[in-house]
């Protein structure tokens, strides 16, 4: 790695302009601007980097620079050099996956229409993205048979007109057979320029005339003939994506949303044409290598825009986050557009909920990528073994076992085990326990008991022989299989708590860990400091998706047991009540909600509840009115 002190520039313009990070092989690494260069600059040759620019800065070995006569310019200069050169520790959005659209050639004698997922080219006329290719295949046979234009390919339209045969297409109505002269050039051009029309204004023109189609096809009783045209009519409004939302007739603007969760971030796009959703679209940032505080938001606008026709931009994009550099992307935008373009954050009405929409996209987005990501082998395979490097283990821990308690004001207190193995969740070998509290209750005292019970049960499964066990046609019990590592949820309390448990064993060799929510530390026994991971860590990542899945295992274990519990107290109180009507009630409704509000006969249904006992539920249910939780205090209170 370079010494940064060894390429320091000297002299440095106090000047607006873009600078380049190079590395000892040339290659860009880094692009930015800066109103004021010197100060930008300088601040990389600083004491206390955060880590990414830390790393970039020594992986450089030289910084060059241009300056610009303004901010805009700077701007668009950026804009141009990372699209050029793709420096790997910029902020780069990822499309989640690639979207269709119809085309339509404006530079062929006879134009023709296809749907393609390839980039732009000039002379083609682009309609979408389409988020339903099977709606947008529908539209396009619609289309065909009420714009009949070729479709087919140069060299098939070329072997008609030498053959002067037309193709399948044309027989069935859906081609005029420009290739033997059944249209002339000039009536297909004309042809093309109204589906053109009917693509940009939407469907008001069509849709109509298929509904009296329809309505007289049922009318003459050719039923099959209707479900066909109702279908295409269907097909027509999915594709053209029109909102359910009773949006503004004269809306036309795009909404643009960026969701962040951690380390991770998403954005999306919402096309907007005369109060209906022409496309959507969706982009994944790739933070590796980003370093922290690039503008994100600004990013996206140069993936979104960088390449759109001037037709393509609206004159109003709303956000749900300004960029830090708004007004000079309203400039930017408007030399591209050809006219004044404005930023804005909408503070109420429908475009507030619409970019609520837009951003849950980006969310869900994030979500499937995210989800994708976690059964990917290679990256799980680079999450264990920096989480080996990190905590210093010997072999990358191929099975780890989370545990986490919980509990409200001390009861009901339970505690649950999840089980990942390879980075995989194994759901078979969940365990649920629940804490003994006789002895008093603390969150600590909770780890050191399920720890303490997992491990006896593991020591008990090891001193079973196996052999012994397969030759009598058994199995070896699921708690004999000991993990590698053990993360707990909590600080260095809830981790000592179960160093002591796996010392008081004599276990020495299960690795522990103990992962914190508030800054996401990792906590080791006995240190005294938590270790830091960095936040585009995959291994971080991992640890956080564990401890996660074990907290919710833990909720929905402790709310089976408290609605449990609260249901055999509550009907505890009604003295015609045993224990096998009770165990009838609790195993048919579950919970004193269900049976609030099931109705008399309901529950006089329930095997061994008659009508008088129903009769004495109910009115014992509504003496002690309905629990209300107070969100301020936690205190739980009865209407």
């Amino acid at each position: 790695m370079a010494d940064p002190a060894s390429y320091r520039p000297s002299d440095i313009p106090k000047l607006p302009g873009v600078y380049r990070f190079y590395d000892a092989t040339d290659t860009v690494i880094y692009v930015g601007k800066a109103i004021n260069l010197k100060n930008r600059l300088s601040n990389y040759f600083q004491g206390n980097l955060l880590e990414k620019t830390y790393r970039m800065v020594h992986q450089a070995v030289r910084v060059d620079w241009t300056i610009v006569d303004t901010e805009v310019d700077a701007l668009q200069l950026e804009f141009s050099w990372i699209k050029q050169y793709a420096p790997q520790y910029n902020v780069q959005f990822r499309d989640d996956k690639s979207y269709p659209y119809l085309a339509v050639t404006n530079n062929e004698e006879f134009p023709r229409i296809f749907i393609t997922r390839k980039s732009k080219r000039p002379g083609i006329t682009y309609f979408g993205p389409f988020t339903h290719t099977w709606a947008l295949r529908s539209t396009f046979d619609v289309i065909l048979k009420v714009f009949p234009i070729r479709s087919c390919t140069t060299s098939n339209f070329q072997r008609a007109q030498r053959s002067k045969r037309q193709c399948l297409l044309g027989d069935i109505g859906k081609c005029a057979a420009p290739c033997v002269n059944w249209i002339s050039q000039s009536d297909h051009k004309e042809l093309a320029n109204r589906l053109v029309g009917f693509m940009a204004n939407g469907n008001a023109d069509i849709v109509p005339t298929l509904q009296a189609e329809m309505a007289l096809a049922s009318n003459h009783e050719e039923y099959e003939r209707a479900t066909k045209i109702r279908d295409s009519i269907t097909a027509i409004e999915r594709a053209q994506e029109s909102s359910d939302a009773a949006l503004p007739d004269n809306l036309t603007a795009d909404i643009v949303a960026i969701h962040h969760d951690g380390a991770h971030a998403a954005g999306s796009i919402f096309i907007v044409r005369g109060g209906a959703i022409k496309g959507s679209r969706s982009w994944i940032v790739d933070q590796s290598k980003s370093l922290e505080g690039d503008d994100e938001m600004g990013a996206l606008f140069f993936s979104i825009y960088s390449q759109s026709a001037p037709a393509d931009i609206p004159a109003e994009i709303l956000v749900n986050e300004l960029p830090l550099d708004a007004k000079a992307l309203e400039i930017w935008l408007s030399s591209l557009r050809g006219g004044a373009v404005s930023l804005k954050v909408p503070q109420r009405g429908e475009k507030v909920e619409l970019l609520a929409t837009v951003k849950r996209n980006a969310q869900y987005s994030l979500i499937q990528f995210l989800s994708k990501r976690s059964t990917d082998a290679a990256v799980s395979g680079k999450a264990l073994i920096e989480i080996e490097q990190a905590l210093d283990l010997s072999k990358p821990p191929l099975r780890i076992e989370c545990f986490d308690i919980s509990n409200i004001s001390g009861t009901s207190v339970v505690a649950s085990m999840v089980v990942f193995e390879d980075g995989l969740a194994k759901k078979s070998e969940y365990r649920r326990f629940i804490i003994n509290t006789d002895e008093g209750f603390d969150d600590t005292r909770a780890m050191h008991q399920v720890i303490t019970r997992r491990l006896k049960r593991l020591m008990d499964d090891r001193s079973i022989d196996a052999a012994e066990v397969a030759e009598l046609g058994g199995k070896v019990g699921k708690f004999s299989y000991p993990p590698q590592l053990i993360v707990v949820d909590g600080g260095a309390p809830q981790v000592n708590a179960a160093a002591r448990a796996l010392s008081e064993l004599g276990i020495t060799d299960i690795a522990l860990c103990g992962l914190a929510k508030r800054l996401e530390e990792v906590w080791l026994p006995g240190s005294p400091d938590p270790l830091i991971l960095p936040r585009s860590s995959e291994g971080l990542y991992l640890l956080q998706r564990i401890r996660d899945e074990a907290h919710r295992f833990a909720i929905t274990f402790h709310r089976s047991r408290r609605s449990k519990v609260m249901l055999e107290s509550i009907l505890d109180e009604i003295p015609q009540l045993g224990h096998a009507r009770r165990g009838a009630l609790l195993e048919r409704f579950g919970s004193v909600a269900a049976i609030r509000k099931a109705s008399r006969d309901d529950i006089a249904a329930t095997p061994g509840i008659g009508i008088k006992i129903a009769e004495l539920i109910c009115n014992h249910l509504e003496s002690i009115g309905t629990e209300k939780v107070n969100m301020q205090t936690g205190e739980i209170t009865r209407e």
